[in-house]
C-alpha cells in the first residue's frame, strides 16, 4: 500500500482580506508524479509553498513526512524549484550546483561527480564555468532544476520548470522524473502544459483558490464530452 507523503486537511490561505486558497485538503502517495493545474492566479503557487514550507496556511494543516509545515528538520528530505530564478548570477553554473550541494551535505568526490551527473541531465556540460549572469533564461531555469535535484530529494516540489526549454529537454528531463520516481521519490509539478499534465498519475486542478478535480488524467477525461480536460474549468459542479 502507498504510503501518504503529504497530507493536506481544509487549507486556507489569506493575504490580508484576500482569499487565495480556500478549503484545500488532499494526499500525496510515495513515489507518486502529482500535477496541480490552473491557469495563473489560481493558487498553484502559494499551495507548493506551503507544501514547501515557504509558507504557512491561514487555516488547516499541511504535513509532510508525518511534520506539520513549516519544519526545518524536513527540508533536508525536499528539492524545490520556484518560477523565479534563486541563483548567484556572478558565480559559475558550477560553483552555484557547489555551494547548494554544500548545504545539503555533500562534499569531496561524491559532490563532483553528482554536479557532472545533474549538469548532464539539465544540458550544461559544457556551461558549468560559465558565469550565470551570461546564462540565457532557459539556462537559469536548467541551473535551478539541476540544484532542485541535486541531494536526490525524497520529495522534489517544482512551480513550471519546463518553461522555456525545448521539446527535446524536456523528454530527458521527464525521463530523470520517471526514474526518480521508481526510486521512491515523491514529485509535485506545476504546469500550463497538457502534454506533462497527462505524464502525471493524478492531477488535481484548481480555479479560483479552490480544488475543483482531483483524479487521474483518464478519469478526468472521462467526465468530459470533449475528452479535454480544460472543459472542467467551466464546469460550475466540483468533481473532486
Amino acid at each position: 500500500m502507498m504510503e501518504n507523503v503529504i497530507n493536506i486537511q481544509n487549507v486556507d490561505r489569506s493575504f490580508g482580506k484576500k482569499s487565495v486558497l480556500k478549503n484545500i485538503s488532499m494526499t500525496i502517495g510515495e513515489g507518486e508524479i502529482f500535477g496541480i493545474l490552473g491557469p495563473s492566479g489560481s493558487g498553484k503557487t502559494t499551495l507548493i509553498k506551503l507544501i514547501a514550507g515557504i509558507d504557512q496556511s491561514s487555516k488547516g494543516n499541511v504535513t509532510v513526512f508525518q511534520q506539520s509545515m513549516p519544519n526545518f528538520t524536513v527540508l533536508p528530505q525536499v528539492g524545490y524549484m520556484g518560477q523565479s530564478d534563486a541563483l548567484y548570477i556572478d558565480l559559475s553554473g558550477y560553483d552555484n550546483l557547489a555551494f547548494f550541494g554544500a548545504l545539503y551535505g555533500l562534499k569531496g568526490k561524491n559532490l563532483k561527480n553528482r554536479i557532472q551527473e545533474v549538469a548532464s541531465i539539465v544540458g550544461l556540460d559544457d556551461a558549468l564555468k560559465k558565469e550565470v549572469n551570461q546564462y540565457s533564461g532557459g539556462m537559469k531555469k536548467r541551473l535551478s532544476l539541476a540544484i532542485a535535484i541535486l541531494h536526490k530529494p525524497s520529495l522534489l516540489i517544482l512551480d513550471e520548470p519546463t518553461v522555456g526549454i525545448d521539446p527535446v529537454l524536456r523528454k530527458q528531463i521527464w525521463k530523470q522524473f520517471t526514474e526518480m520516481k521508481e526510486q521512491g521519490t515523491t514529485i509535485i509539478i506545476t504546469t500550463h502544459i497538457m502534454e506533462e499534465a497527462e505524464k502525471c498519475e493524478r492531477v488535481g486542478l484548481i480555479r479560483e483558490g479552490e480544488l475543483i478535480a482531483l483524479d487521474t488524467i483518464e478519469n478526468l477525461k472521462a467526465k468530459t464530452t470533449s475528452g479535454k480536460i480544460e472543459e472542467l474549468y467551466f464546469e460550475n459542479e466540483v468533481i473532486v
